[in-house]
């Protein structure tokens, strides 16, 4: 890569950094939206069990599913061993 396209790169990567914090600092506001209503926060046994168990759950069955019904056949090498 030469100097022009690094410089070129640099500069685009910067600006898009810098668009990116402009634009994100809404994010990290103290003050309330007219017509902000949150709800009432998650319990440690709710967040947990939202964030943790139901991903491993899901892809517990997903990955179950998917071995249950797979139709690929084994194959048999010369050794006679499976793979």
């Amino acid at each position: 890569m030469d100097k022009k396209n690094a410089l070129r790169v640099g500069a685009l990567a910067a600006g898009t950094t810098l668009m990116m914090l402009l634009m994100s600092s809404p994010a990290l506001a103290l003050t309330r939206d007219d017509g902000d209503d949150p709800g009432t926060g998650l319990s440690v046994i709710e967040t947990l069990g939202l964030y943790v168990v139901a991903p491993i759950v899901l892809f517990a069955v997903i990955a179950g599913l998917v071995m249950v019904l797979d139709k690929s056949k084994h194959r048999v090498t010369k050794a006679g061993a499976k793979t």
